[in-house]
C-alpha cells in the first residue's frame, strides 16, 4: 500500500473476501484514466478551499464528524503523501475536528450513528498513515487517533448490547435498527479490526445475522422491521459490501446480492440518494465482480465529468460538501490507495 505499510485493512468499508489473492492489475489497477485525475483533483481542490478553520464543512448533514471523516478519506484516497504532502495540513485539521467532537466519556461521535460509524471510518482509515507527532502541536493533552478509534469501537459495541436485533440506528440507545445505518457502523467496525484495534467477532457475526434476516432470497433487502423489500440499490450494495468484506462470500444472501447489482449495471442514478447509493455501489461492484464494476465504473465516470461544476464540486440532494466527497471517494476506487479499496 502506497503510504500505509504498518497495516492490511480489508473494509469502507479490508475488503480481502474469501477469493484467494487478486492479480497485480486488480489491487493496483491501469493507469487511471486521464478523466478521473482530472475531475478528483478539481474536487481535492475545493474540498481544500471550503474546509473550515476547524477541520469540518459547514453546511447541513456534512458538517458534523460523519461528513468530516468522508471528507478526510477524499484526501488519503488521493495518493498524497497524508503527512508531507499537498493536503497534510487539511487531513490533520480533519481528524483534529473528529477527535475534538467526540465524547471523552462515551466514546460517541456527533449526534447520530451514522455520523459515528463515518467518523468512525475515517479514523481507521488514517490510523497507521497519519503521523501523530504533528497531529497535536499546540495540544499535547490531546487523544491520538489509535484512542480515539478505541474508544469509538467500545462506544459502538456498546450500542449494539442494547439493540435488540444486532444492528444500529439513529441513536446510540435505539433498541431497533436500519440497515443504511447498521452498514456505516459496521464497516467502520470492520475498518477499525482490520487497524489492529481489537473489535469481537461476536459482534461482527451478530451484525451479519442482522443483515441476513433482512434480505430476501431476489437480493432485495428491506430497510428497517419485517418485509418492505424493494428496489434500493443502496441497502443491496451496503450489505453486498458487508458480506464481502466480513468475508462472508460463502452466504446465500451474498450471492444474491452481487447477482441483483451485476444484473442492474446500467443503473448508476441511485434514485433520490444518488451520491449515497453511487459511493457504495463503486465499492459493492468492486469487491464483488471487478469486470462488472468495470463496465459500470465507465459510466459513472461519464456521468460526474458531466455533472460536475466548474468549482470542483458536485451537487445533489445532500449538501454540497457531502456530495462532493461521496461522488469523489465513488471514483476513488480507481486509485484504490485506501486500505478500504483493497480486495
Amino acid at each position: 500500500m502506497p503510504f500505509r505499510l504498518a497495516t492490511t485493512l480489508a473494509a469502507l468499508f479490508a475488503l480481502a473476501g474469501t477469493a484467494g489473492a487478486q492479480a497485480p492489475n486488480v489491487r493496483y489497477g491501469e493507469v487511471v484514466p486521464r478523466d478521473v485525475r482530472e475531475m478528483y483533483d478539481r474536487g481535492l481542490q475545493y474540498m481544500a478551499s471550503t474546509q473550515t478553520e476547524a477541520g469540518n464543512w459547514a453546511g447541513g448533514q456534512g458538517s458534523g464528524p460523519g461528513g468530516t471523516g468522508l471528507g478526510l478519506m477524499v484526501f488519503l484516497a488521493s495518493g498524497e503523501d497524508p503527512n508531507f504532502g499537498l493536503y497534510g495540513h487539511h487531513i490533520r485539521r480533519a481528524l483534529r475536528s473528529i477527535i475534538t467532537a467526540q465524547n471523552a466519556s462515551t466514546g460517541f461521535l456527533g449526534q447520530s450513528m451514522y455520523h459515528h460509524g463515518f467518523g468512525m471510518l475515517g479514523l481507521a482509515e488514517a490510523y497507521g498513515a497519519v503521523d501523530e507527532r504533528n497531529l497535536w502541536p499546540d495540544r499535547k493533552d490531546q487523544r491520538s487517533i489509535g484512542q480515539a478509534l478505541e474508544l469509538a469501537v467500545r462506544a459502538a459495541i456498546t450500542s449494539q448490547k442494547k439493540n435488540s436485533v444486532g444492528g444500529w440506528r439513529y441513536s446510540p440507545d435505539a433498541t431497533d435498527a436500519d440497515t443504511s445505518v447498521s452498514g456505516a457502523v459496521l464497516v467502520g467496525l470492520l475498518a477499525a479490526r482490520n487497524a489492529g484495534i481489537e473489535v469481537p467477532d461476536a459482534a461482527i457475526e451478530r451484525a451479519i445475522s442482522y443483515y441476513k434476516q433482512m434480505t430476501s432470497p431476489s437480493g432485495q433487502v428491506a430497510y428497517a422491521g419485517m418485509g418492505g423489500f424493494d428496489e434500493s440499490l443502496a441497502r443491496i450494495s451496503i450489505a453486498t459490501l458487508v458480506y464481502s468484506i466480513a468475508r462472508r462470500k460463502d452466504l446465500t444472501q451474498y450471492k444474491a446480492t452481487i447477482k441483483y447489482l451485476t444484473q442492474r449495471l446500467e443503473n448508476t442514478q441511485g434514485g433520490h440518494l444518488t451520491e449515497y447509493t453511487r459511493y457504495y455501489q463503486s465499492q459493492a461492484l468492486f469487491q464483488g465482480d471487478v469486470d462488472a464494476w468495470e463496465k459500470w465504473n465507465r459510466l459513472l465516470i461519464r456521468q460526474l465529468k458531466q455533472s460536475q461544476r466548474s468549482d470542483g464540486s458536485f451537487a445533489g440532494q445532500q449538501d454540497v460538501a457531502l456530495c462532493t466527497s461521496m461522488s469523489l471517494l465513488a471514483l476513488a476506487v480507481n486509485y484504490r490507495f485506501l486500505p478500504i479499496y483493497e480486495r
